[in-house]
């Protein structure tokens, strides 16, 4: 069994014990066309709207970052009224393959707040399969409209990884996923790291898109999914795909 097989497996056990869960509690009432809650920008006081397109949950992650960036952050959705709201239940609209790293907080750097975002972390933003089944609990069960493979400059892992670095435990494990695109972009003009960090978002995205669940969405126009690079130093965040 390849890989790729393996992955596609793996994934399919993992949104399975995740849609168990969620039948008892409920939770799959919500569905791929759960209502979402729409930042500010979309209508002037906040409800629940039946429909967002993918690319209306991109625009909104675009203008978030782009109110961090220009330090006029709203702070949405972190009042102790929202935590009431989102106890009972959660609709948020874009899904996040990020990077472990402490200084990329997704909800900070976009400006959203409690229930918008559906995280996943891991150092290097590689889609292990626990990350692609938790994506696909996020999409298909959930119903975010957007997912961003949300790597950075000068990724730790990424750089391990150039420098062939001996490591211990399972920290080889992110080192081994992250070689193929190294080797890619080894011969591209410019800077190595940024060359191999961008290859390396773009080499998550083809897998997420390879994931049955997720390929079916996007073919019926529900979920887009896209790579994107952080820049440390200024906070932007500009589209890699």
């Amino acid at each position: 069994m390849n890989r790729k097989t393996q992955i596609g497996n793996l994934s399919r056990r993992t949104l399975f014990k995740f849609g168990a869960g969620a039948l008892g509690t409920g939770v799959l009432t919500a569905g791929i066309g759960s209502n979402l809650i729409v930042p500010e920008r979309v209508v002037a006081q906040e409800k629940d709207i039946k429909d967002i397109t993918p690319d209306q949950a991109l625009q909104t992650l675009i203008e978030g970052n782009q109110r961090f960036v220009t330090r006029k952050r709203r702070n949405p959705h972190q009042t102790p009224a929202r935590l009431t709201e989102v106890a009972k239940g959660q609709k948020p609209f874009a899904s996040i393959l990020g990077c472990a790293d402490s200084r990329v907080p997704a909800e900070i750097v976009f400006d959203q707040g409690l229930g918008d975002l559906f995280v996943c972390r891991v150092a290097g933003n590689v889609a292990t399969p626990e990350e692609i089944g938790s994506l696909e609990f996020g999409s298909l069960v959930l119903g975010t409209k957007v997912i961003m493979v949300l790597g950075h400059e000068r990724c730790g892992a990424v750089d391990a990884t150039i420098k062939g670095a001996q490591v211990p435990g399972q920290i080889g494990s992110l080192i081994e996923a992250i070689k193929p695109s190294v080797e890619k972009s080894k011969n591209l003009p410019g800077d190595k790291l940024e060359n191999a960090c961008k290859a390396n978002i773009l080499a998550q995205v083809e897998t997420l898109k390879s994931s049955p669940v997720l390929s079916k969405l996007i073919d019926a126009g529900k979920l887009k999914v896209v790579g994107a690079y952080y820049d440390l130093d200024n906070g932007r965040v500009s589209m890699v795909s």
